[in-house]
């Protein structure tokens, strides 16, 4: 499905088979809603489920001006009011979970639980170069120049070796990722910090990260749980993309941490 926000086609999928609460997913950068196939599947029958591309990903438009997080969770709270949706829990992977934070802290009253998975408050000054470099190069090169190593930070080779049919989708949407629209989100990742914020959350909090995590280490969204009140830390063995590579373990923490008394 496709619905104009904020003057951006953008494309969105729904499975609400079980008309019960919203559940909202958002990728990672040089990623896509597919990558949340599985776990959309495991809750869908419980939960009206939502993922959706994020400007300048998959099959969504890049606008045509610079952006920052904020205006990426500007365009979550647009979708949401497309669609209908008071409130949500809300689900975000690396990029996906500043996102996330960005909504929650913009929009409190909409987010009834929040999953942060692989994700960090902030960028550090020293660690800004970082994202114009990563940036630079896509817009020199393409995206085939970083997709071994963004590939190897994602995914353990143990899991790269055992589930090439879990892998290559993931490669191939990173491939394909516009090299404008990725380099717009690495600029707005170098300037994303809501470390001083978080303290003022008021909202149920999962945090998880991959041991072997070393785009993000799991220090880095541990930090996001020692800043938020009440919430809770998971380690799981896995890389950068922990909810894909321990899918079933990830989905049981999900499970268990919504269905727990708000």
């Amino acid at each position: 499905m496709q619905v104009n926000i904020n003057g951006i086609e953008t494309r969105y999928v729904l499975s609400n088979e079980g008309g019960g609460p919203w559940l909202t997913f958002i990728h990672q950068l040089g990623g896509d809603l597919s990558v949340w196939d599985q776990l959309a599947g495991y809750f869908r029958d419980d939960y009206t489920v939502l993922r959706y591309d994020v400007r300048g990903h998959g099959h969504t438009g890049l606008s045509t001006k610079p952006f920052g997080v904020a205006d990426l969770s500007d365009d979550l709270a647009a979708l949401l009011d497309a669609l209908g949706a008071p409130s949500t829990h809300l689900v975000g992977m690396s990029m996906g979970g500043m996102i996330a934070q960005q909504f929650a802290l913009d929009h409190p009253s909409r987010v009834d639980t929040l999953t942060l998975a692989d994700t960090t408050g902030g960028t550090p000054p020293e660690a800004r170069g970082r994202w114009d470099e990563r940036a630079a190069k896509v817009r020199q090169e393409g995206m085939s120049a970083i997709a071994d190593a963004t590939l190897g930070r994602w995914l353990t080779p143990d899991f790269q070796a055992a589930h090439p049919e879990a892998v290559e989708p993931i490669r191939d949407v990173l491939t394909q990722t516009l090299p404008e629209g990725y380099a717009s989100a690495c600029v707005a990742l170098r300037d994303f910090d809501v470390r001083s914020k978080l303290v003022t959350l008021r909202v149920p909090t999962l945090t998880v990260a991959g041991r072997h995590d070393t785009g993000t280490p799991p220090a880095d969204t541990q930090a996001l749980a020692d800043a938020i009140e009440g919430a809770q830390f998971e380690l799981l063995d896995a890389a950068h993309l922990a909810p894909i590579e321990q899918s079933h373990r990830f989905a049981a923490l999900l499970e268990t941490f919504l269905e727990r008394p708000v």
